[in-house]
């Protein structure tokens, strides 16, 4: 399965996520942008701590990533240690852009790690 979840994230822009909704329950999905290393996706909050689906997966960490009809369903990490948080961020900067990131990403206090093993 981690093989076609890498196939199908190769040369991806961004993927859907789907977290649980902390208040109503209900699967919620958004699309996000997204970095690959080593075994992991990174994903960085657009709004960083204050956005709903990271406070969603703070409270249910089961999130479902989905690209190119492929879907992986894995435990997300929080990342709040700011070293760590800053190089998440700088991978998106390489990824999208320094200015795009700059431009779309007002706080960046937080990460998330999904495993794909």
């Amino acid at each position: 399965m981690a093989n076609a979840i890498w196939d199908a994230l190769d040369g991806v822009r961004e993927v859907e996520i789907t977290v649980t909704g902390r208040k109503t329950g209900r699967q919620i999905s958004h699309p996000v942008w997204f970095v690959l290393d080593q075994d992991s996706v990174f994903l960085v909050p657009v709004t960083g701590s204050d956005s709903q689906w990271y406070k969603n997966v703070r409270q249910a960490p089961m999130i479902e990533l989905s690209a190119n009809g492929t879907a992986l369903s894995s435990s997300a990490t929080p990342i709040t240690d700011a070293d760590r948080v800053n190089h998440v961020v700088e991978m998106f900067r390489q990824k999208y852009g320094a200015d795009q990131i700059e431009a779309l990403y007002p706080k960046h206090d937080v990460a998330v790690q999904v495993p794909l093993g």
